[in-house]
């Protein structure tokens, strides 16, 4: 009796899922994106959230929420009602802050389910330009015989340009200062000076510095070339086989969201990111184009937890 009252149940809750899902959307619908308007994250919300309203037939709305290094955002997209009308932007800031942060007031494995991995974009090792090293392995070397004495500039404290410092340090047994910044800007204005010696950032803002000889890539940290800049080798080829530390960009609803909702999410955004016009547009920011299911995603961001644990631990990074 009570097997059947379960299967009941559960058919019942089953077919109302589904009910919702055929009823959604019915009204607009917001995308939270935890850093002010201008950044990536917003670009890219803007440029899929446009074209999402249209496949849906409803607005998408784009609310800017920035602070704490996004947590403030993505603590609001996750208490938000789990319906599909509140989507949140996430990126690489969102696993690390899982690891860097004693308090922080929400989960992201644990309250949130994923949409979709959008994009992911290659991080560059850039360099001041007199630095006496023009690859990875003259830049270990100069680090071993120096130790302490050269510096690694960051966007600030717990970033994924500050970890993918602390990641290299780990993997060639380096010592280098960390110098962080409030942003990548005035980082790069003291990098170009000569004030810090190298630094991890996103491949977009270095690009025009890098062509004009005012910086210079020692490497890119993802798995294959980058496209933008097909003659800077990867970490890989510079020696470090496991090294690879990305700025990623995807979509999530808050947990509890039903299935079929965030399976409809998923499929239209990846249909947006195939069309000819966005894939080329995001091409053309530097970004390598994704689109994965949701448990693709899933298994993606527990990795990305997983692998900065030990590098904040190692580096003994808390912040509150």
């Amino acid at each position: 009796m009570i097997k059947k009252l379960l299967m009941t149940l559960a058919l019942s809750l089953g077919l109302a899922a589904n009910a919702a899902a055929d009823a959604y959307p019915s009204r607009a619908i917001k995308v939270i994106v935890p850093f002010p308007a201008g950044q990536a994250s917003d670009t890219i919300a803007r440029l899929v959230g446009e074209q999402l309203g249209r496949a849906l037939g409803q607005a998408v709305v784009v609310e800017n929420r920035p602070g704490a290094g996004g947590n403030i955002g993505s603590e609001a997209g996750a208490r938000s009602a789990p319906d599909g009308y509140t989507l949140t932007m996430a990126t690489a800031a969102l696993p690390i802050s899982k690891n860097v942060y004693k308090k922080l007031p929400f989960d992201p494995a644990r309250d949130f389910e994923p949409v979709s991995l959008m994009t992911v974009t290659p991080l560059v090792l850039i360099a001041r330009p007199s630095l006496p090293a023009n690859d990875v392995a003259s830049l270990v070397d100069l680090a071993r015989k120096q130790p302490g004495k050269l510096t690694f500039a960051s966007s600030g404290q717990g970033t994924s340009h500050h970890l993918s410092g602390e990641l290299l340090k780990a993997v060639a047994g380096v010592d280098i200062l960390h110098v962080p910044y409030k942003g990548s800007a005035p980082a790069h204005v003291d990098l170009m000076g000569g004030s810090v010696d190298i630094m991890f950032d996103n491949i977009l803002p270095v690009s025009p510095h890098v062509k004009s000889g005012k910086l210079k890539a020692l490497a890119v940290t993802t798995k294959s070339r980058a496209p933008s800049m097909p003659d800077v080798p990867t970490m890989a080829e510079s020696g470090y086989p496991n090294f690879e530390a990305v700025a990623w960009f995807g979509l999530l609803a808050p947990a509890g969201t039903p299935a079929p909702i965030v399976e409809r999410l998923s499929t239209e955004v990846n249909k947006i990111l195939k069309s000819p016009e966005i894939n080329a547009r995001l091409t053309g920011m530097g970004a390598n184009v994704m689109g994965t299911t949701p448990q693709e995603f899933s298994a993606f961001m527990k990795a990305e937890i997983e692998k900065w644990a030990p590098v904040v631990k190692r580096a003994n990074i808390v912040l509150d």
